[in-house]
Parts: C-alpha cells; sequence; structure tokens
C-alpha cells in the first residue's frame, strides 16, 4: 500500500532574495563593525586618571619623531646613529621618571658579529645593533627572563611607521608605565630593540647566540608588523606550550588569534618571516609571535606613515602588551617552561571578545565526538523518517546515497567554479582585479561558489517526484549529506595532524544541536518547518567564519601584491573564499529550494557573477591606486663586468635588473614607462652563474629566473666599487688542494658566490662548513652594520688532475648601495621619474662583477 502525503507548501519564491540580503545584511551590521572596531586612544592630558594604563598618544607622538628619522637600511647613518640615539633617549627619558625605589632598568647596546645558514644562502652580519634593556624588580631573585622583541630598521624607501615602528613605541611606552607604577614583579623582563630584521633576522641571531642575558631567557613575545593599523593578531604559539594561550587568554582585552593563521604561515606559503623563528631554533624559547596585518597595501613602502595608523591601534596593542607583559612576569610556568609542555594548541577567538585553547589532543577527541554525534543523529532521523514515510530503511538509505553523490559533486563544483573564474581572468591577463575592490570576490568567487555547490541537489529536487518521500524530507537528506561530508572531513584532517579541522567541527557542532531541537520538538516532520532551527543554529557560525575569513582576506589580498610572477593569486584567493563560503553558508544556500520557484531564485546568483566579471574588467578592476594601492617593482640600476681568467674584460654594460613583484608583471607599466627593450632572463640563468645578475638574498636567488633586464646606453654612475684582493694562492704540501686568500672591500650590503667549474669541488672555505653540503652555486650573503671593516675569507678547492695553473672556479661579487643616503645618477632619476603615480619602485644601485681563478 502506498501512502500519499499532501504536499508541504513552499515560502513564495520572492521571500529568496530578502533571505539572502539578510546574511549580506549581517556582515554590514555585525561582522565589519566588529572587525574594525577600536579604542578610543587615551590622551596625555587624561593621564591622571588613568595612572597605570597605556597611554597612546604618547606612542603616538613618539612614532612620529620615529617616523621624521626616514628610512633605516641597516649600515646607513639614520639606523646605526640616529634611530639608536633616538631610542637610548628616550630609555633615558623613561628612566627618570622610573620609580627607582622599586625597579632596576639597565641598558645595554650590543655590537655583534656572526652567522648562520638562512633558506639557500649563508647569511653573515658585521656589527649590527641591539639596544636591550633589562628591567627588573628590586626584590626580585628571579634569573628568568620574559624577552620582548621588536626591530627599528627597515626597508629601503619605507620610514617604517607599520613595520615596526608601531611596536618599537608600544615596548617603549609598555616599559615607561610599568617603570612608574607600582606594581612590581617577579621575573625580568629583556626589551629587546633589534637592529638588523630585514637583512634578514640577524640583529635577534645575535642576540640569542651571544649576549649575556639571552640564556636567561624562557619565553618570548615577538612583536612584528606587515601592514599598518586596526588590531594584532597573535598567529604562532608555543609550539608545544599551551600555557601560553592561557596567559593570553587571561591577559588581553581584545583578542585576535588562529591557529589557522599559524598554519598557513609554518606552510611557508606566505612571503615573509620574523624573529620568533630565530628565537625558536638557536634559543629554544617557547612564545608568542604577534603582528598587525590589516592594510599589507603600504607595508615595506614609502606610505608606510604614521597617519594610516589610528590611535585606537596603538591603544588597543598597547593595551595587550601591557597586561600580557604583566602576567608573563608573575607566572609559575615562567621559572622553567620545560615543565609545561604539553602539546600543541589549538587556539582561537570569537569576535575579539573571548579566546577558546585547548590542547591538540583534546582537540582530537572533541572533532572526533561532534563528527560521531553528527553521524549518529543523522541516522536516528533517517530511521525516523523511514517511519513517517511508510518505507523501509533500505529505501531512505538508496535515496540518501543518491543525494550524497549529488550533494559530493556540488562539492566539487563548490571549489571548480570559483577556480575556473580565477583561472580564466588570470588567462586574459586580468588578475588580481580584486586587489583594491575587495567586493569584487562577491561577485567573483562567493556566488559561484553557492551556484556549484546548490545546482546538482537543486536539479534533482525540482525533478523528483513526491510519491514516498516528501520534498521536504529529501532537503533534510541533503542537510544530512552536508553532515557527513563534513563529518569525514573533520576526522580525516584532525588525525593527519591538521589543527584547523576544528573549522568543521564549528557548524557540524551548530548544526548538531539544531537536528537535536527538531527531533525533539518533532519539528522535523512538520513540512519545511525544521529549517527555522537550521538557519537560527547557523547564524553564530555564519557570524563567525565572515569574521574570519573576511580578516584573512584583508590580510592575504594585499600580500598578493608581493606574491611573486609565478603564482596565480587568483586562484589562492578564489580557494580561500570559496572554503570560507562553504563553511558559512553551507547549510543554508540548500534552503532556497524551501521557495517557490526555486531554479529561478537560484539564476540569481549567475546573474550576479556576470554582472561582476564585467565591472571587474573595467577600469574598477584595475588593481592599483595612487599611495594607497600601489603596484611594487624592485628595481636595481646595474653595472655588470664579466673577467675572463686572464684579467680581459667578455661584457661590461648597464641596466636596469627588474624582480617583479606580482602576476601581472611589467604590463601596468607599458604605458608610461619605457620599457620596449625589456627581457626576461630565464635563458641567461642557464649560461651565467646567477644568472649573471646581482642577487641580493635568498627572495631574489628564488625568483632569478623570472627577473627581467633592461638594457640603458648610459653607464650607470656608481656610489662607488667594491675592491676584490686576491691576497695568496697557496697550493697544498700534498698538491692536492689549493687555497684562495681574499679581502673584500665595498658597501653595507654584498653577495658572495662560488661556482666550482667541472671536476672541481670546494673543500672548505672560511664560512659556515656546513653550508657545502648545497649544491652549487654557492651564496654568502655579508651586511655591516656599525663596523665596516673589510671582509677576509679563504675558498679551497680540490681537483681530480690536482692541476691549479688553470680556470677552477667562478667566483661573483653582487655590491649593493642600498641607502638614500647614496645619490642616484640623473639618468637613474629620469628614468624613475616616469613610472605612474600607482606604482611603487623600491631602488638601489648596484653593481655585479664576475671573476675566474
Amino acid at each position: 500500500m502506498t501512502y500519499h502525503k499532501k504536499q508541504a507548501s513552499k515560502v513564495p519564491w520572492y521571500f529568496a532574495p530578502p533571505f539572502l540580503l539578510f546574511w549580506l545584511a549581517l556582515i554590514f551590521a555585525v561582522v565589519i563593525p566588529i572587525f574594525f572596531s577600536l579604542p578610543t586612544g587615551l590622551t596625555i592630558e587624561n593621564e591622571a586618571s588613568n595612572r597605570g594604563k597605556f597611554i597612546a598618544e604618547r606612542a603616538e607622538r613618539i612614532l612620529a619623531d620615529f617616523e621624521k628619522i626616514g628610512p633605516k637600511v641597516v649600515g646607513s647613518h639614520a639606523n646605526e646613529n640616529h634611530t639608536v640615539q633616538f631610542l637610548l633617549d628616550q630609555l633615558g627619558a623613561i628612566k627618570s621618571v622610573m620609580r627607582d625605589d622599586l625597579f632596576d632598568l639597565e641598558v645595554d647596546l650590543q655590537v655583534v658579529s656572526g652567522a648562520y645558514i638562512h633558506w639557500t644562502m649563508v647569511n653573515m652580519y658585521q656589527g649590527v645593533q641591539n639596544v636591550v634593556v633589562r628591567f627588573r624588580s628590586k626584590s626580585s631573585t628571579s634569573e628568568s627572563y620574559l624577552l620582548i622583541n621588536s626591530h627599528f630598521d627597515s626597508k629601503p624607501g619605507s620610514p617604517a611607521a607599520g613595520d615596526d615602528g608601531t611596536m618599537v613605541v608600544i615596548m617603549l611606552e609598555t616599559l615607561r608605565v610599568l617603570a612608574t607604577t607600582s606594581q612590581t614583579f617577579k621575573h625580568p623582563i629583556i626589551f629587546l630593540f633589534n637592529g638588523a630584521e630585514e637583512n634578514p633576522l640577524q640583529a635577534s641571531h645575535g642576540f640569542i647566540t651571544q649576549h649575556k642575558w639571552a640564556t636567561n631567557c624562557k619565553a618570548v613575545i615577538n612583536l612584528d608588523s606587515a601592514g599598518s593599523g586596526n588590531r594584532e593578531i597573535l598567529f604562532q604559539s608555543g609550539p608545544n606550550h599551551p600555557w601560553l594561550m592561557n596567559i593570553y587568554r587571561t591577559s588581553v582585552k581584545r583578542s585576535f588569534a588562529s591557529t589557522f593563521a599559524e598554519e598557513i604561515f609554518q606552510s611557508g606559503i606566505l612571503p615573509s618571516d620574523t624573529d620568533f623563528r630565530i628565537f625558536s631554533n638557536y634559543g629554544k624559547l617557547p612564545g608568542l609571535d604577534i603582528a598587525h596585518s590589516y592594510n599589507g597595501y603600504v607595508y615595506h613602502t614609502k606610505f608606510d606613515r604614521t597617519d594610516v595608523i589610528p590611535r585606537g591601534t596603538l591603544q588597543t596593542t598597547g593595551d595587550n602588551i601591557l597586561a600580557m607583559a604583566r602576567t608573563f612576569s608573575n607566572s609559575t610556568e615562567l621559572k622553567d617552561p620545560s615543565r609545561h609542555v604539553n602539546g600543541h594548541t589549538v587556539f582561537y577567538d570569537f569576535f575579539g571578545y573571548f579566546v577558546v585553547y585547548y590542547t591538540e589532543a583534546t582537540g582530537r577527541i572533541l572533532n572526533t565526538c561532534v563528527a560521531v554525534g553528527a553521524v549518529i543523529l543523522i541516522s536516528i532521523s533517517m530511521y525516523l523518517m523511514a517511519a513517517d514515510s511508510f518505507v523501509s530503511i533500505g529505501y531512505i538509505l538508496r535515496l540518501f546515497l543518491l543525494i550524497f553523490v549529488l550533494h559530493l559533486l556540488g562539492w566539487i563544483l563548490a571549489f571548480a567554479l570559483p577556480a575556473l573564474m580565477a583561472t580564466i581572468f588570470d588567462s586574459a591577463d586580468q588578475s588580481l582585479t580584486w586587489f583594491t575592490s575587495k567586493w569584487l570576490v562577491l561577485g567573483l568567487y562567493v556566488c559561484p561558489t553557492l551556484l556549484g555547490l546548490s545546482t546538482p541537489t537543486l536539479l534533482y529536487l525540482s525533478i523528483s517526484r513526491n510519491d514516498k518521500v516528501s520534498q521536504p524530507y529529501r532537503l533534510q537528506l541533503v542537510d544530512h549529506a552536508h553532515t557527513l561530508i563534513l563529518a569525514v572531513i573533520c576526522i580525516g584532517l584532525t588525525y593527519v595532524g591538521i589543527r584547523t579541522s576544528y573549522f568543521l567541527m564549528i557548524p557540524l557542532l551548530f548544526h548538531a544541536i539544531s537536528m537535536t531541537i527538531n527531533m525533539l520538538t518533532t519539528l522535523d516532520k512538520k513540512a519545511y518547518y525544521w529549517s527555522i532551527f537550521v538557519i537560527l543554529g547557523q547564524i553564530i557560525p555564519f557570524l563567525y567564519f565572515t569574521y574570519l575569513f573576511h580578516a584573512f582576506l584583508c590580510t592575504l589580498m594585499p600580500m598578493m601584491g608581493r606574491f611573486g610572477t609565478t603564482s596565480n593569486p587568483d586562484l589562492y584567493i578564489s580557494l580561500l573564499t570559496a572554503l570560507g563560503t562553504m563553511l558559512s553558508m553551507g547549510y543554508l544556500i540548500p534552503l532556497l529550494n524551501v521557495f517557490n520557484r526555486p531554479k529561478l531564485v537560484f539564476l540569481i546568483l549567475p546573474v550576479v557573477t556576470l554582472v561582476f566579471a564585467f565591472i571587474a574588467m573595467s577600469q574598477i578592476g584595475f588593481p592599483y591606486r595612487p599611495k594607497t594601492n600601489v603596484e611594487r617593482v624592485n628595481l636595481m640600476e646595474v653595472q655588470r663586468v664579466f673577467y675572463e681568467y686572464d684579467g680581459s674584460v667578455s661584457r661590461n654594460e648597464s641596466g636596469y635588473y627588474f624582480d617583479f613583484q606580482d602576476r601581472r608583471k611589467h604590463q601596468p607599466l607599458e604605458a608610461r614607462v619605457d620599457i620596449e627593450d625589456l627581457y626576461y632572463v630565464g635563458d641567461d640563468c642557464d649560461k651565467y652563474m646567477m644568472c649573471g645578475l646581482p642577487i641580493f638574498n635568498h627572495r631574489t636567488y628564488k625568483s632569478r629566473r623570472q627577473a627581467a633586464w633592461l638594457p640603458r646606453e648610459v653607464p650607470v654612475t656608481l656610489p662607488g666599487k667594491p675592491r676584490l684582493t686576491l691576497l695568496n694562492k697557496n697550493v697544498s704540501l700534498s698538491s692536492e688542494s689549493v687555497r684562495f686568500e681574499f679581502e673584500l672591500e665595498g658597501p653595507s650590503h654584498i653577495s658572495i658566490f662560488v661556482q666550482p667549474l667541472e671536476k672541481v669541488t670546494v673543500s672548505g672555505w672560511s664560512f659556515l662548513s656546513d653550508y657545502l653540503r648545497n649544491q652549487p652555486p654557492f651564496h654568502v650573503y655579508f651586511s655591516s652594520g656599525k663596523i665596516k671593516t673589510p671582509l677576509n675569507f679563504y675558498i679551497d678547492l680540490q681537483k681530480e688532475s690536482s692541476d691549479f695553473n688553470e680556470p677552477l672556479m667562478q667566483l661573483g661579487i653582487s655590491a649593493h648601495w642600498v641607502s638614500f643616503e647614496h645619490e642616484r645618477d640623473a639618468e637613474t632619476q629620469k628614468f624613475l621619474a616616469t613610472f605612474p603615480p600607482y606604482s611603487y619602485v623600491m631602488e638601489w644601485p648596484s653593481s655585479y662583477e664576475r671573476y675566474i681563478f
């Protein structure tokens, strides 16, 4: 016998657009205001009523003075003298108002030299500086210190108000507040103002491996920046020290922390690194890595100024750092952190109001329980569904299997369609259209994601008959299919060690609550009324994931402007947007089937995508804007000379070496800049050591095959000339090896390249011997800070025939006059003046000399 139920009535179709607009309105009414909310900065005028609190106005004034110094490149007068004296003066002012009856403050100016292996090069430094402060209560007997670090050096051309001036002045004001209050603490605090982070990471290495107070440091708070303004994000914690997150949770007033950010950063995808890695690798310090990441468009440019940093940013970050300094310095764990090792941590905040954290082991249990519980609930639901529909459970399972396959196809399409959009735009040389107009992702990626997810089940529900199992039940099966997919992925990611698997747990948890309520109230049997609790249950996940992914897109979109030319940035942004859309709307978009004429309703999505695609291809989609969203162009004006074995010159030319930073490469410049003779040097890389270019560091080494060269007729006038002197050539007594001894003089930034010729090996040298395990050419990056004495080094070579009176190796010297204290020649200034206002050129003169010995 077949039972026919009355067909459930649907909601009129014209309520569907308001349903979609409701979720969009939540983003603008709740998510964005919360994301941009900052406290009012405290002023000096009101300081008397705010004793013991961080005063943002004072930090802001110090930051303005810090910015006036200008760019602070390692080796420049601005960095090694002006900024160091500026910091010493600020510390002197703090000491003059300190409660010297309660505290001791000792300042040590460290000038340090050393070397370590950094990625593909030996990273060698001479005379870089650290301004180190030890601050302690006179009553303290602890020899366990908290280290707080930021850096004061900058990239060429940048006044560095954001990176990292903001954190420098926050440390200064934090120290002032601590020194002028009566609140003492157990453990001393080291305030490290390091003078060579951009070089990269040299001064922190010099401190943690050589400073007299380094061995006392037990934990670190590292403060850096990849942007300017808004709140700081905690993006690395530990490792293996969950107590750190407890201190963070109990201390901060406005939290912003994410395991997802940690796992992305540690994957190496992003073009960034911080001193935290040095402290962890060389000092074995656990700690917290914190940075400003909003408005990365001005990062490392001349537009990184105080006027783009709200006072509220200084206040919120200052409040948090001050609170953490107090809590850390009174914690019992800091005495011996090794006793509190307990695995990795899963951590995330909810809208900045509170932090959730637990160990990875707890996360495995939690994720498994929620996922398994959700699967049990859908099993019970299908059992009840079969009973109410007077069909066998086997019938329901077969129907569910069909819907599951269709929904799985929807999942694939949900990621495939936005990826297809990204590929199409990239193929048409229209990448980065969202770079300035972030809202374009709504049409370009969000709508295709929703369309892909919903289309297979929409078509099925539109043509399926309502003879045995009603449409509301079939729609519930779509929800169940979504739940099963989330549960399987959640468990899978959890047990391969991906802590971000909590992403899947959150919507599963809230949907499980909705299913429980629906079954207890029997709403699951009453037409489409069950969808009410599904909607209510997904409001918090929707708000959380739109808040989180909005934050990540605001961070990552500017980074795509310095992501290099080889990867399609649209693909990364499209997939990240698709993931956020699936997590926030995965349970909600199928509910459009509750409305009449659902196919007409779903037509909204492709129409919006088409409209946005046309907008993206217009001038609105042009990525760059003057001052605020610039195209980054890294450029060197180069004089290169190739010396042969007999001393003759085989090549002597001048030109511009371009290291384009984003996918559009030279195209946005063609209409304004004369680059007709520009060519890419990929073929040269197979002919010449290091492509015949003055490779600067590990990053330019990585991108060398994508570099471009523009010849120029007028020779480059360099500020100086490096001098390489062969001091000795000695063959060993056994005639098995030969030693070349050199002296090298030049500017503050030099790279040395060594390429042994065929059947010759480098058996030893005066640099780090472990590096010789790598494949040649070998790269030594050498920078000088306060000390600028010549570099003396040797290279030992071995050869099968022991004939050392013929060519044995190529030796390249790449010299860089990075600071603006060195004048550019007239031809260069004329060329730079032709660049459009929507571009920012980071440039300097350099030379490259190739020798054969």
